[in-house]
């Protein structure tokens, strides 16, 4: 059993004048690692910790709760970036142009979204969700790698035709399968396409944030014509140069409360180290899965904020 007078004084140092109180903090503990899990499978663990701050410590200012959010998620996504790294192949190219770019444009959506209300965007991020629902569902193929078809064993087909009466020679060792043929590398035009909706959603994640993720797999996806592994390992590198510009605009203004966030991203990083391997091992068809769910929980959620 947790010792609440411990407890009850580190949540006056953690958060004060918040009015987070012991019991709060574990369930913030257990939030964080929750959006890491959810964060790291497609993105949206913002949709779980963000509400979460904002019920469970009502006395803090609706920017703390954005910035301490920010800083617990670099982490999360960093750790679950890193290790799906390690297994699926990254453009390290794309990433090395994608994420400086969304990281300079999120400083500068975080700057805008202190002047300017963020609500104006959510009848615009309904519609293209839904839009992207629709895309995926009616696409079965959309994400997965070509090449995957059996191969025809042609050595077996032949030795089928021999006489009985002639004696066969040692048969030869079959040719292992053919490698999935990579897929084509987009035109000048696409690149552009990408630079630019890349740049547009790092300026958005920083003004606004819901689906930035999503968004980003979608680029790689359709754009880039990158498997969704591979577009969700990327995304995953971008998103955390997403999660610094923002951040320090935020740190700049002094809203980040950095104590509560570091304890935050311990529980953060463990469930992105979840969600992480749930990808690798459940491939594709999960993260698709998963992507529609996120989209239908996203537009619920933004339509009744409207309402």
């Amino acid at each position: 059993m947790p010792d609440w007078a411990i407890l009850a004084g580190l949540t006056g140092v953690l958060a004060p004048d918040s009015g987070l109180s012991a019991a709060g903090l574990l369930m913030l503990a257990c939030g964080a690692a929750l959006a890491g899990g959810v964060d790291a499978v497609i993105g949206g663990g913002g949709l779980i910790l963000i509400p979460l701050i904002l019920a469970l410590a009502p006395g803090l200012p609706a920017q703390v709760s954005l910035g301490t959010n920010k800083f617990t998620a670099v982490f999360g996504t960093a750790s679950a970036g890193m290790r799906m790294a390690r297994t699926v192949p990254v453009d390290w190219r794309t990433v090395r142009t994608a994420a400086p770019l969304a990281g300079l444009c999120s400083a500068g959506g975080a700057l805008l979204a202190t002047a300017v209300s963020s609500d104006v965007l959510r009848p615009v991020v309904v519609v293209l969700m839904l839009a992207v629902g629709v895309f995926v569902a009616l696409r079965p193929r959309f994400g997965r790698s070509d090449g995957d078809s059996a191969t025809v064993n042609t050595d077996a087909t032949a030795a089928a035709d021999v006489s009985v009466a002639t004696v066969p020679a040692p048969p030869a060792p079959p040719a292992p399968p053919a490698p999935p043929a990579p897929p084509a590398p987009p035109g000048r035009g696409r690149i552009l396409l990408a630079v630019a909706l890349i740049a547009f959603i790092g300026f958005y994640d920083g003004f606004f944030g819901p689906g930035t993720g999503m968004f980003l797999v979608i680029v790689f996806t359709a754009v880039l014509s990158r498997s969704l592994l591979h577009s969700l390992a990327m995304t995953k590198l971008v998103n955390t140069a997403t999660n610094i510009g923002g951040l320090v605009v935020f740190a700049a203004g002094g809203h980040v409360l950095w104590l509560l966030g570091l304890i935050l991203a311990v529980f953060n990083v463990l469930g992105a180290q979840v969600g992480a391997k749930l990808v690798l091992d459940r491939g594709t068809g999960f993260v698709r899965i998963a992507l529609l769910v996120l989209i239908v929980v996203m537009s619920v959620k933004l339509i009744t904020d409207m309402v």
